[in-house]
């Protein structure tokens, strides 16, 4: 079977277990991202409450309740008024004769017989001979008023009862949610977001202070959640276990504890080599799992393992070095979660290179680079191990791999 190929229901068939010819480096870049996407399915949708909606994805459509607004109410602070002036004064809530007014504020409630409404600075209480309080336009009135239906909010006026106020597959934002509770709604359907856990690794990491010859700065630890958010899924606090096979079987195997709840997909740093120390696939072999991908023909990256667990639960391995487990999670791990998360694939564009790239025979390049004028140019200090580079990058170049001659 191709490592291209899929089975129909969207998931990789069981018989897809990516074993490269002697020789090739692994699947394409491309074709280990389509990969990834192909092989999971869409989680289904869940409730949250409107606050919680925030940058989901809509699964179902918002609609008006009733209508919006559900009462006819005024624009203005003033008087409800019935007819042309003076008017008598009646108490709130009273249905209006012609010549009645009563006072009204903003968004209160336009008694019934009520024509249009005075504004507070247009209007003058005075007495009449028989010390009756009368309301009679003062001479900051416009010409004409009070016009029938003046200042009247008007009920259905922004929408009707039944109507799609936010199709699915909005993106919500803040106004969003405004509008979805001015409608009445209190919970909304959203595509389901992948639950990650961090599992992280290696002995010599220390996450606090400088580092002694022997020791590195952890890494992954400060930013891996916040690319997984950026991803679209949420992450679990991270987790650090020791190099040992047992730590790797454990780790894997858990089915929530790391997380709080079952996660969909984990992920973890290091352990992704070939040596004696590195147990990831003999730890997925061991809990029945398979591998989905084994290698990219990548540079930095290429040691990324891609498997899924006999629970549905995926695994993702990222080689140890900082630059090259970045490269290796926007490759694979964006299309998984965009999977997941019932969204689209990121589009890879084109662009000039403004700068020499001298392509890697039989692997693409990745290569974080700046943007001027259209061009994209190679930042300096990104070697495998490197996150100067990638710091001040604006985007990734994926330099194709050059072609080998034909013999």
């Amino acid at each position: 079977m191709p490592a291209h190929e899929i089975a129909a229901n969207g998931r990789a068939s069981a018989s897809t277990l990516i074993r490269q010819p002697a020789g090739r480096p692994g699947p394409s870049w491309s074709e280990a991202r389509q990969i990834a996407f192909d092989c999971a399915s869409a989680l289904p949708p869940v409730g949250v409450p409107l606050a919680s909606s925030l940058g989901r994805t809509l699964a179902r459509d918002v609609i008006a309740r009733q209508n919006t607004p559900h009462y006819a109410s005024s624009a203005m602070d003033g008087w409800a008024v019935n007819g042309t002036g003076p008017w008598s004064l009646s108490p709130q809530g009273c249905t209006l004769s012609p010549g009645e007014a009563s006072t009204i504020a903003t968004g209160g409630l336009v008694p019934s017989g009520a024509d249009s409404i005075l504004r507070t600075e247009s209007g003058h209480l005075t007495h009449n001979a028989e010390g009756e309080l009368l309301l009679t336009l003062n001479d900051h009135g416009r010409h004409g008023e009070p016009l029938p239906g003046r200042h009247i909010r008007r009920a259905g006026e922004e929408a009707t009862a039944g109507e799609v106020l936010i199709p699915a597959g909005t993106l919500m934002n803040p106004a969003h949610i405004a509008l979805a509770a001015v409608a009445g709604n209190d919970e909304l359907q959203v595509h389901g977001r992948a639950m990650v856990a961090i599992v992280l690794t290696g002995a010599e990491v220390i996450t606090s202070g400088v580092p002694a010859p022997g020791q590195v700065r952890d890494t992954f630890g400060p930013q891996l959640a916040s690319v997984i958010s950026l991803l679209g899924a949420t992450p679990g606090s991270p987790f650090r276990i020791g190099d040992s096979y047992q730590d790797w079987l454990s780790a894997l195997g858990d089915s929530g504890s790391l997380t709080g709840q079952r996660p969909d997909v984990t992920i973890t740093t290091g352990g992704t080599g070939r040596s004696g120390t590195d147990h990831f696939r003999a730890a997925v072999a061991a809990l029945g799992g398979r591998l989905l991908l084994d290698g990219v023909a990548m540079r930095p990256g290429h040691p990324a393992v891609l498997a899924e667990l006999p629970d549905g639960r995926f695994l993702l391995g990222l080689p140890g070095n900082p630059l090259a487990a970045m490269m290796a999670l926007v490759t694979l791990a964006e299309p998984l979660l965009a999977a997941l998360g019932n969204m689209s694939m990121s589009a890879v564009g084109h662009v000039i290179s403004g700068a020499d790239v001298d392509p890697n025979p039989g692997r693409t390049r990745l290569i974080p680079c700046t943007f001027n004028q259209g061009l994209a140019f190679p930042v300096s200090h990104a070697g495998p191990g490197m996150m100067r580079g990638l710091a001040w990058a604006d985007g990734v170049m994926a330099v194709p791999p050059r072609r080998r001659p034909v013999r």
